[in-house]
């Protein structure tokens, strides 16, 4: 592998990131693993970010398929019946794999763009009473008819 390849260049495939590539330890060794399984069997034309984005799509769709007639109680206690717990397990491993195969494409470090967005949302939203005031939104309803936003938005 080169070293652009390692994540020590810049972006791993497409190169079209904001100063993304592959992240180093276990994610970028994952990740490494998925192009080359890709490689070795020339998916790579059918790995453009339009495709790889609707196929994470459905992947969480068959995650949410899981809880969707579920009570908050029993969503809560999936993982307590095998059989559920490991379909749970396959779409989450789903899901992670089009995430990072769309990162690779586009050469995001997904770490990186997760703590960057970290950051954002805390100065978005400070802890209220922490002299920043009370953000955007002040829990649900926020105070003033707006919904409370998820922290990942």
């Amino acid at each position: 592998m080169s070293a652009e390849r390692d994540g020590e260049g810049g972006g791993a495939r497409g190169g079209g990131g904001r100063g993304g590539g592959r992240p180093a330890g276990r994610v970028g060794e994952l990740q490494g693993r998925l192009a080359e399984f890709a490689a070795a069997r020339r998916w790579e034309p059918y790995h453009t970010p339009k495709n790889l984005a609707m196929a994470l799509a459905v992947e969480a769709s068959e995650l949410v398929e899981v809880f969707q007639w579920l009570t908050p109680e029993e969503s809560a206690r999936v993982m307590g019946d095998p059989d559920t717990a490991a379909r749970v397990e396959d779409e989450v491993a789903d899901v992670l794999a089009y995430l990072l195969q769309f990162c690779e494409v586009l050469g995001i470090d997904a770490l990186e763009a997760l703590a960057a967005k970290i950051d954002r949302n805390e100065r978005r939203f400070p802890v209220p009473g922490a002299g920043g005031g009370t953000g955007e939104t002040d829990g649900p309803g926020g105070g003033d008819g707006r919904a409370n936003r998820h922290s990942a938005e």
